[in-house]
């Protein structure tokens, strides 16, 4: 009681009164307009004053930009649940975005300001979301909790890695796969709470039915085990070993997603979304298992992972939380449904951009304009939500 009425006391700008406001809402802008403009970068038409090579810009802002921002969005809102605690606003909150907004700036002037002075500025950002995140579930006395601060840190090491990686060997192989396995991870260990946890509300107020198995010794073998061939394929991505590691994961990974009963949540939207989201996890597996033994193109597996289960998850993720913390129906509208949409054909298009080497073009610019169509698409229908303590 005491938190709600420290919580309804603040009288700073609505933006910054909860950290999935200006998290979400800036992570979407930023990743809607960051492909289609590594599309130009892409076709050579633009080059940016960076210090990374094009492919390497697109990476890391994809995973230490775009996801980072959605990650913190979703820890700072998450933490005050498992903790209740009040959440971290005002002052503090504006400063942690001015951290993440002067990390991306960092990076891509960073041919104007030095790598050395880019990785500092850019890096700050994560390791002070991990240590405020840290300090709330100790403060909290939550310790299972505090794995997901663990994967927080490992990411921003993945993201030191990269740009010392980046500036010596000219493209960071290594630590862009370290990133891909690292946020794949913590799809896997968030999905694996939410996604049963939700459907299982959701069949529990309808009609008699099979519920969602229950976290279990087999959700954790299949966890290990898609951790173990992840380490495996960031050291080395190909050879019969890692294919088979790959597979292996991979097949557990669909069987824990048809345990959670899935296929009963169609006529939910919010719901079967998470659901879709997932299943691009097992699909990354089996595609970078085929891509290690040269059967398809590494990429395939990638974007399987990265398009696919992060992106749809991340949108998931941020409509759900969106409108359960603003006071609106937990209900999929038109326009929510709409970016659904976009994102799975976004994730679709680009793995077969890398399936079908000879329509990669039009797919590619389907998957941009689909990708760009999701994200600004959810700013431009949640910006009322997330700019503004009124309740619609």
């Amino acid at each position: 009681m005491a938190t709600m009425q420290k919580l309804r006391a603040y009288q700073g700008p609505a933006l910054f009164s909860y950290g999935f406001r200006p998290f979400f809402l800036f992570g979407a802008i930023y990743a809607g307009a960051m492909v289609p403009l590594w599309l130009v970068v892409f076709a050579g038409d633009v080059s940016l004053p960076t210090t990374f090579a094009p492919r390497d810009w697109h990476v890391h802002e994809m995973l230490f930009g775009y996801v980072s921002a959605v990650i913190a969005g979703f820890l700072l809102t998450a933490v005050p649940n498992w903790t209740g605690r009040l959440p971290i606003q005002g002052v503090p909150l504006a400063i942690l975005f001015g951290a993440w907004l002067a990390g991306r700036l960092a990076v891509t002037f960073s041919g104007f300001i030095g790598w050395e002075i880019a990785l500092v500025i850019d890096v700050a950002f994560l390791l002070l979301l991990a240590a405020a995140a840290a300090r709330e579930i100790v403060a909290g006395r939550k310790w299972n909790n505090l794995k997901v601060v663990g994967i927080i840190s490992l990411l921003a090491a993945a993201n030191v890695a990269f740009h010392v990686e980046a500036h010596f060997n000219g493209l960071a192989e290594y630590s862009t796969r370290a990133g891909v396995a690292l946020v794949v991870t913590l799809v896997c260990v968030i999905g694996g709470r939410i996604v049963p946890s939700f459907t299982r509300n959701w069949l529990a107020r309808r009609e008699p039915g099979r519920l969602p198995v229950p976290f279990s010794r087999f959700d954790a073998i299949a966890m290990v085990a898609g951790v173990c061939a992840m380490i495996a394929w960031v050291v080395a991505p190909s050879g019969r070993f890692v294919a088979a590691a790959l597979g292996v994961a991979g097949l557990l990974h669909v069987v824990r997603l048809a345990r959670w009963a899935g296929h009963r949540t169609v006529s939910d939207r919010l719901v079967l979304i998470l659901h879709i989201a997932y299943a691009f996890v097992p699909a990354g597996f089996v595609l970078a298992a085929l891509s290690a033994v040269d059967i398809v193109a590494a990429s395939a597996g990638i974007h399987a992972w990265t398009g696919g289960a992060i992106g749809s998850m991340t949108i998931a993720v941020m409509t759900r939380a969106s409108l359960g913390h603003t006071g609106q129906a937990l209900s999929a509208t038109v326009a929510t449904q709409f970016v659904y949409a976009s994102i799975v054909v976004a994730a679709l298009a680009r793995v077969c951009a890398a399936l079908e080497p000879a329509h990669s073009i039009p797919l590619l610019m389907i998957a941009g304009v689909a990708w760009a169509a999701a994200f600004l698409g959810f700013a431009l229908a949640y910006a009322p939500l997330l700019c503004s303590t009124r309740k619609f």
